[in-house]
């Protein structure tokens, strides 16, 4: 089986992908904040994070720095003491501890139900939460948490009916959607997102969402018992229906999901010898990095 992804991330136990560290902050206008009085924001790093504040999303948090905003990594496991005082909670990538070096079924949660009962209660009373889990085994690590807004991840690989992993979802087709963070005002529209090969997942009837980035019919999902070991005999379902990245009001809170991580960060992976830009750095992507700060505008803001 070929696959025409162009952006894998590497299985655990290879070092071809990190952070860029030539990256340059690309010009997304004035800051929503003076520096350091806006909203806090904790990037999650107690659950096997795959991406934090230092690491692999170190660009993530320098972009909402210069915005104003006050970001931080969060240690803590989570309760109702540790999110007091948290305007916007960052998951990006967690991991049950027996899959962070072994990519590999079965991928049970990274959290325990007391912390989704948490989490789940603090957004109804007004929390706000940017859930990223991006391709197997992220989305098993996240599926329960995520159902508790109304999602059902799936644990694989989304792929384009062309085997293509590497999307670009455009407001000039539907396929990006008209919302505030696709046009917020004062800036100019987001003409398109790029994401770098993650999964997909679907929104459960009855949940107040918006379907932000929708895959096209044809596309699907393989399912393999290992990460990025595919054959003819994998499991695959067709993706019709299914979307990327959603808006979710659940009850005076706020929550953004995606199904790729890659698209927020600024990463270099090494390929026979030679350095990629996967993210906010690469050509193809270049206004991922003003649709974040629209999306992190519209967790924070308090209607």
């Amino acid at each position: 089986m070929v696959l025409a992804g162009c952006g894998q991330k590497e299985p655990p136990a290879t070092t071809g992908q990190r952070a860029a560290d030539d990256f340059e902050l690309p010009d997304t206008g004035p800051a929503a904040y003076s520096n350091g009085v806006g909203p806090r924001v904790v990037i999650d790093e107690a659950h096997g994070n795959y991406h934090t504040a230092d690491g692999r999303y170190r660009s993530f948090a320098q972009l909402l720095r210069r915005d104003g905003y006050r970001v931080e990594g969060f240690d803590a496991p989570f309760d109702a003491e540790s999110l007091a005082g948290v305007d916007l909670l960052v998951i990006s990538n967690a991991i049950a501890a027996e899959n962070v070096d072994d990519w590999s079924l079965p991928n049970p949660s990274a959290f325990t139900e007391d912390e989704i009962a948490a989490v789940q209660e603090w957004v109804d009373g007004g929390g706000r939460l940017m859930l990223i889990a991006d391709h197997m085994p992220m989305p098993g690590a996240a599926a329960d948490l995520a159902r508790a807004f109304g999602l059902l991840f799936h644990d694989g690989f989304a792929y384009l009916p062309d085997g293509e992993g590497r999307m670009t979802f455009r407001l000039d087709d539907g396929s990006l959607a008209t919302h505030e963070v696709t046009g917020a005002a004062g800036q100019k529209p987001i003409e398109s997102v790029t994401t770098f090969t993650g999964q997909a997942f679907r929104i459960t009837a009855g949940t107040d969402a918006v379907p932000l980035m929708n895959l096209p019919d044809g596309s699907y999902v393989l399912l393999p018992a290992v990460a990025w070991e595919f054959s003819d005999a994998t499991a695959r379902i067709p993706a019709d229906g299914m979307v990327q990245g959603a808006l979710v009001q659940h009850g005076a809170g706020r929550v953004a999901a995606f199904g790729e991580a890659a698209a927020f960060s600024a990463q270099v992976q090494e390929r026979n010898g030679e350095l990629f830009p996967m993210g906010m750095n690469d050509p193809v992507a270049p206004h991922n990095a003003r649709f974040l700060l629209n999306v992190i505008a519209w967790l924070t803001t308090n209607d």
